[in-house]
Protein backbone atom coordinates (compact mmCIF):
# COMPACT_ATOMS: atom_id res chain seq x y z
CA UNK A 1 0.00 0.00 0.00
CA UNK A 2 1.30 3.43 -0.91
CA UNK A 3 2.10 5.75 1.97
CA UNK A 4 1.46 8.98 0.09
CA UNK A 5 -1.63 10.77 -1.06
CA UNK A 6 -3.38 10.16 -4.34
CA UNK A 7 -2.31 13.59 -5.59
CA UNK A 8 1.00 12.02 -6.64
CA UNK A 9 1.07 9.00 -8.92
CA UNK A 10 4.45 7.83 -7.65
CA UNK A 11 3.97 4.60 -5.70
CA UNK A 12 6.01 3.95 -2.56
CA UNK A 13 5.64 0.73 -0.58
CA UNK A 14 5.03 0.46 3.14
CA UNK A 15 8.35 0.93 4.91
CA UNK A 16 9.28 -0.46 8.33
CA UNK A 17 11.82 2.06 9.65
CA UNK A 18 10.51 5.19 7.94
CA UNK A 19 7.33 6.76 6.66
CA UNK A 20 6.65 9.00 3.68
CA UNK A 21 4.22 11.85 3.13
CA UNK A 22 3.63 14.01 0.07
CA UNK A 23 2.74 17.68 0.39
CA UNK A 24 1.01 18.71 -2.84
CA UNK A 25 1.06 22.42 -1.91
CA UNK A 26 4.85 22.56 -1.99
CA UNK A 27 5.46 19.56 -4.28
CA UNK A 28 7.46 18.10 -1.41
CA UNK A 29 8.05 14.48 -0.48
CA UNK A 30 8.91 13.93 3.17
CA UNK A 31 10.63 10.83 4.54
CA UNK A 32 10.46 10.49 8.32
CA UNK A 33 12.97 8.07 9.84
CA UNK A 34 11.92 5.93 12.78
CA UNK A 35 14.50 3.18 13.27
CA UNK A 36 14.13 0.48 15.88
CA UNK A 37 15.30 -0.48 18.44
CA UNK A 38 17.51 2.63 18.41
CA UNK A 39 17.32 5.75 16.18
CA UNK A 40 20.43 4.92 14.17
CA UNK A 41 21.11 4.06 10.55
CA UNK A 42 20.17 0.42 10.52
CA UNK A 43 20.61 -1.48 7.29
CA UNK A 44 16.83 -1.26 6.91
CA UNK A 45 16.82 2.56 7.18
CA UNK A 46 19.61 2.84 4.64
CA UNK A 47 17.84 0.54 2.21
CA UNK A 48 14.58 2.47 2.62
CA UNK A 49 16.29 5.80 1.97
CA UNK A 50 17.94 4.36 -1.13
CA UNK A 51 14.62 2.92 -2.29
CA UNK A 52 12.88 6.29 -2.01
CA UNK A 53 15.76 7.97 -3.82
CA UNK A 54 15.69 5.40 -6.64
CA UNK A 55 11.91 5.60 -7.08
CA UNK A 56 11.86 9.40 -7.09
CA UNK A 57 14.74 9.57 -9.58
CA UNK A 58 13.08 7.07 -11.89
CA UNK A 59 9.72 8.84 -11.62
CA UNK A 60 11.13 12.29 -12.36
CA UNK A 61 13.33 11.01 -15.17
CA UNK A 62 10.68 8.95 -16.94
CA UNK A 63 7.52 11.00 -16.39
CA UNK A 64 8.28 14.03 -18.54
CA UNK A 65 4.79 15.49 -18.10
CA UNK A 66 5.02 15.16 -14.32
CA UNK A 67 8.64 16.16 -13.85
CA UNK A 68 7.61 19.02 -11.55
CA UNK A 69 5.60 16.81 -9.17
CA UNK A 70 8.47 16.55 -6.70
CA UNK A 71 10.56 19.68 -6.26
CA UNK A 72 11.75 18.98 -2.73
CA UNK A 73 12.87 15.74 -1.06
CA UNK A 74 12.99 16.15 2.71
CA UNK A 75 14.62 13.88 5.29
CA UNK A 76 13.34 14.23 8.86
CA UNK A 77 12.65 12.07 11.91
CA UNK A 78 9.53 11.07 13.81
CA UNK A 79 11.56 10.17 16.92
CA UNK A 80 11.14 12.93 19.53
CA UNK A 81 14.30 14.98 20.04
CA UNK A 82 16.42 12.79 17.75
CA UNK A 83 17.17 13.20 14.05
CA UNK A 84 19.60 10.28 14.07
CA UNK A 85 22.31 9.05 16.43
CA UNK A 86 24.37 7.92 13.46
CA UNK A 87 25.85 4.61 12.42
CA UNK A 88 24.88 1.29 13.96
CA UNK A 89 27.71 1.11 16.52
CA UNK A 90 26.59 -2.26 17.87
CA UNK A 91 26.86 -3.71 14.37
CA UNK A 92 30.22 -2.00 13.85
CA UNK A 93 31.62 -3.50 17.04
CA UNK A 94 30.56 -7.03 16.08
CA UNK A 95 32.01 -6.72 12.58
CA UNK A 96 35.27 -5.25 13.90
CA UNK A 97 35.70 -8.00 16.50
CA UNK A 98 35.17 -10.56 13.76
CA UNK A 99 37.47 -8.62 11.38
CA UNK A 100 34.64 -8.78 8.84
CA UNK A 101 35.94 -6.30 6.31
CA UNK A 102 33.49 -7.32 3.60
CA UNK A 103 30.32 -6.49 5.53
CA UNK A 104 31.78 -3.38 7.16
CA UNK A 105 32.70 -2.04 3.72
CA UNK A 106 29.26 -2.97 2.34
CA UNK A 107 27.60 -0.96 5.14
CA UNK A 108 29.84 2.02 4.45
CA UNK A 109 29.14 1.88 0.74
CA UNK A 110 25.39 1.98 1.39
CA UNK A 111 25.93 5.09 3.51
CA UNK A 112 27.99 6.95 0.95
CA UNK A 113 25.53 6.05 -1.80
CA UNK A 114 22.77 7.71 0.26
CA UNK A 115 25.01 10.72 0.90
CA UNK A 116 26.04 11.10 -2.74
CA UNK A 117 22.49 10.79 -4.04
CA UNK A 118 21.23 13.34 -1.54
CA UNK A 119 24.05 15.83 -2.09
CA UNK A 120 23.71 15.65 -5.89
CA UNK A 121 19.89 15.86 -5.62
CA UNK A 122 19.59 12.53 -7.49
CA UNK A 123 21.05 14.17 -10.60
CA UNK A 124 17.73 16.00 -11.11
CA UNK A 125 18.47 19.72 -11.80
CA UNK A 126 15.20 21.10 -10.40
CA UNK A 127 15.14 18.91 -7.26
CA UNK A 128 16.31 20.29 -3.91
CA UNK A 129 17.07 18.06 -0.95
CA UNK A 130 16.39 19.30 2.58
CA UNK A 131 17.19 17.93 6.03
CA UNK A 132 15.15 18.99 9.06
CA UNK A 133 17.04 18.43 12.30
CA UNK A 134 15.00 18.49 15.49
CA UNK A 135 17.06 17.27 18.42
CA UNK A 136 20.31 15.31 18.10
CA UNK A 137 22.14 14.54 14.87
CA UNK A 138 25.36 12.73 15.70
CA UNK A 139 27.98 10.97 13.62
CA UNK A 140 26.32 9.55 10.53
CA UNK A 141 23.18 11.45 11.45
CA UNK A 142 25.06 14.72 11.09
CA UNK A 143 26.64 13.47 7.84
CA UNK A 144 23.17 12.71 6.46
CA UNK A 145 21.97 16.20 7.36
CA UNK A 146 25.10 17.79 5.88
CA UNK A 147 24.58 15.93 2.61
CA UNK A 148 21.34 17.79 1.94
CA UNK A 149 21.32 20.88 -0.25
CA UNK A 150 19.62 22.76 2.58
CA UNK A 151 20.03 22.05 6.31
CA UNK A 152 17.23 23.36 8.53
CA UNK A 153 17.63 23.00 12.29
CA UNK A 154 15.63 24.03 15.32
CA UNK A 155 17.46 26.23 17.78
CA UNK A 156 17.80 23.53 20.48
CA UNK A 157 19.18 20.95 18.03
CA UNK A 158 22.70 19.65 18.63
CA UNK A 159 25.03 18.13 16.08
CA UNK A 160 28.48 16.64 16.21
CA UNK A 161 30.92 13.94 15.21
CA UNK A 162 31.86 11.85 18.26
CA UNK A 163 33.86 9.18 16.39
CA UNK A 164 37.23 10.47 17.64
CA UNK A 165 36.12 9.52 21.17
CA UNK A 166 36.55 5.85 20.23
CA UNK A 167 39.65 6.51 18.12
CA UNK A 168 37.95 6.62 14.73
CA UNK A 169 36.80 9.32 12.30
CA UNK A 170 33.49 9.93 10.49
CA UNK A 171 34.05 8.18 7.17
CA UNK A 172 30.74 8.51 5.34
CA UNK A 173 31.18 11.98 3.90
CA UNK A 174 31.82 14.34 6.81
CA UNK A 175 35.27 15.47 5.66
CA UNK A 176 34.17 15.99 2.06
CA UNK A 177 31.01 17.86 3.03
CA UNK A 178 32.53 20.01 5.79
CA UNK A 179 35.52 20.94 3.63
CA UNK A 180 33.11 22.28 1.01
CA UNK A 181 31.13 24.30 3.56
CA UNK A 182 34.18 25.44 5.56
CA UNK A 183 37.71 24.47 4.54
CA UNK A 184 39.99 21.50 5.22
CA UNK A 185 41.62 22.98 8.32
CA UNK A 186 38.33 23.82 10.04
CA UNK A 187 36.82 20.52 8.89
CA UNK A 188 39.64 18.63 10.60
CA UNK A 189 39.31 20.71 13.76
CA UNK A 190 35.59 19.97 13.77
CA UNK A 191 36.08 16.21 13.39
CA UNK A 192 38.93 15.94 15.87
CA UNK A 193 37.10 17.86 18.61
CA UNK A 194 34.47 15.18 19.21
CA UNK A 195 32.18 17.83 20.69
CA UNK A 196 28.53 18.59 20.05
CA UNK A 197 27.65 21.96 18.55
CA UNK A 198 24.43 23.88 19.01
CA UNK A 199 22.36 24.77 15.97
CA UNK A 200 22.90 28.51 16.50
CA UNK A 201 26.67 28.07 16.53
CA UNK A 202 26.50 25.96 13.37
CA UNK A 203 24.32 28.60 11.73
CA UNK A 204 26.97 31.25 12.46
CA UNK A 205 29.60 28.91 10.96
CA UNK A 206 27.56 28.55 7.77
CA UNK A 207 26.80 24.86 8.27
CA UNK A 208 23.14 25.26 9.16
CA UNK A 209 21.29 27.15 6.41
CA UNK A 210 18.01 27.93 8.18
CA UNK A 211 17.69 28.37 11.94
CA UNK A 212 14.18 27.71 13.24
CA UNK A 213 12.64 28.29 16.62
CA UNK A 214 11.89 25.18 18.64
CA UNK A 215 8.72 23.47 17.48
CA UNK A 216 8.72 25.51 14.26
CA UNK A 217 10.96 23.31 12.13
CA UNK A 218 8.29 22.15 9.71
CA UNK A 219 6.98 25.70 9.39
CA UNK A 220 10.52 26.88 8.64
CA UNK A 221 10.90 24.23 5.92
CA UNK A 222 7.57 25.30 4.39
CA UNK A 223 8.60 28.95 4.54
CA UNK A 224 11.92 28.14 2.89
CA UNK A 225 10.20 26.23 0.07
CA UNK A 226 7.78 29.08 -0.49
CA UNK A 227 10.61 31.62 -0.82
CA UNK A 228 12.84 29.27 -2.78
CA UNK A 229 10.12 28.59 -5.35
CA UNK A 230 9.93 32.30 -6.20
CA UNK A 231 13.64 32.45 -7.07
CA UNK A 232 14.27 28.82 -8.00
CA UNK A 233 15.79 29.52 -11.42
CA UNK A 234 18.47 31.82 -10.06
CA UNK A 235 19.14 29.75 -6.94
CA UNK A 236 19.46 26.53 -8.90
CA UNK A 237 21.88 28.23 -11.29
CA UNK A 238 24.00 29.36 -8.32
CA UNK A 239 23.98 25.78 -7.02
CA UNK A 240 25.02 24.56 -10.46
CA UNK A 241 28.02 26.91 -10.40
CA UNK A 242 29.01 25.73 -6.92
CA UNK A 243 28.81 22.11 -8.02
CA UNK A 244 30.95 22.93 -11.04
CA UNK A 245 33.60 24.61 -8.90
CA UNK A 246 33.60 22.02 -6.09
CA UNK A 247 32.09 18.80 -7.48
CA UNK A 248 31.60 15.87 -5.15
CA UNK A 249 32.50 12.61 -6.86
CA UNK A 250 31.29 9.19 -5.81
CA UNK A 251 34.84 7.88 -6.15
CA UNK A 252 36.00 10.37 -3.50
CA UNK A 253 33.42 9.08 -1.02
CA UNK A 254 34.24 5.46 -1.82
CA UNK A 255 37.97 6.06 -1.32
CA UNK A 256 37.34 7.71 2.05
CA UNK A 257 35.02 4.97 3.27
CA UNK A 258 37.71 2.41 2.40
CA UNK A 259 40.15 4.35 4.61
CA UNK A 260 37.46 4.35 7.33
CA UNK A 261 37.05 0.57 7.13
CA UNK A 262 40.80 0.00 7.39
CA UNK A 263 40.98 2.33 10.39
CA UNK A 264 37.97 0.67 12.04
CA UNK A 265 39.55 -2.77 11.76
CA UNK A 266 42.58 -1.47 13.69
CA UNK A 267 40.52 -0.46 16.75
CA UNK A 268 41.62 -1.99 20.03
CA UNK A 269 39.52 -3.67 22.72
CA UNK A 270 39.74 -0.43 24.69
CA UNK A 271 38.32 1.51 21.74
CA UNK A 272 35.52 -1.02 21.35
CA UNK A 273 34.64 -0.74 25.03
CA UNK A 274 34.27 3.02 24.56
CA UNK A 275 32.05 2.36 21.56
CA UNK A 276 30.02 -0.03 23.71
CA UNK A 277 29.45 2.68 26.33
CA UNK A 278 28.04 4.94 23.63
CA UNK A 279 25.69 2.16 22.51
CA UNK A 280 24.54 1.74 26.14
CA UNK A 281 23.92 5.48 26.35
CA UNK A 282 21.84 5.31 23.16
CA UNK A 283 19.78 2.49 24.65
CA UNK A 284 19.12 4.46 27.83
CA UNK A 285 18.07 7.47 25.78
CA UNK A 286 15.70 5.31 23.76
CA UNK A 287 14.15 3.79 26.87
CA UNK A 288 13.51 7.23 28.36
CA UNK A 289 11.76 8.34 25.20
CA UNK A 290 9.53 5.31 24.70
CA UNK A 291 6.64 6.79 26.67
CA UNK A 292 6.74 10.00 24.63
CA UNK A 293 7.18 8.44 21.21
CA UNK A 294 4.40 9.12 18.71
CA UNK A 295 3.47 6.85 15.89
CA UNK A 296 4.56 8.11 12.46
CA UNK A 297 0.96 8.94 11.59
CA UNK A 298 0.38 10.89 14.83
CA UNK A 299 3.66 12.71 14.34
CA UNK A 300 2.79 13.86 10.86
CA UNK A 301 -0.73 14.88 11.86
CA UNK A 302 0.77 17.02 14.61
CA UNK A 303 3.35 18.54 12.24
CA UNK A 304 0.69 19.24 9.62
CA UNK A 305 -0.65 21.93 11.92
CA UNK A 306 2.73 23.69 11.96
Amino acid sequence: MSQITESLSLFLPHYHHSHTQYDSKYHALWQFMHAEPRPVFTLTVLQEILDVQARVKRYLSEQAGQADDVRYLILASSVPDVFSLGGDLALFADLIRNQDREHLLAYGQLCVECVFNNHTHLGIPHLTTIALVQGSALGGGFEAALSSNVLVAERSASMGLPEILFNLFPGMGAYSLLARRLDMVRAERFMSSGRQYGAEELYEMGIVDVLAEDGQGVHAVNQFMRKHARSSNGLQAIRQVRERLAPLLMQELQDVVTIWVDAALRLTDRDLRTMGRLVAAQRRLTQRQEEDTLSSEEFMQERACA
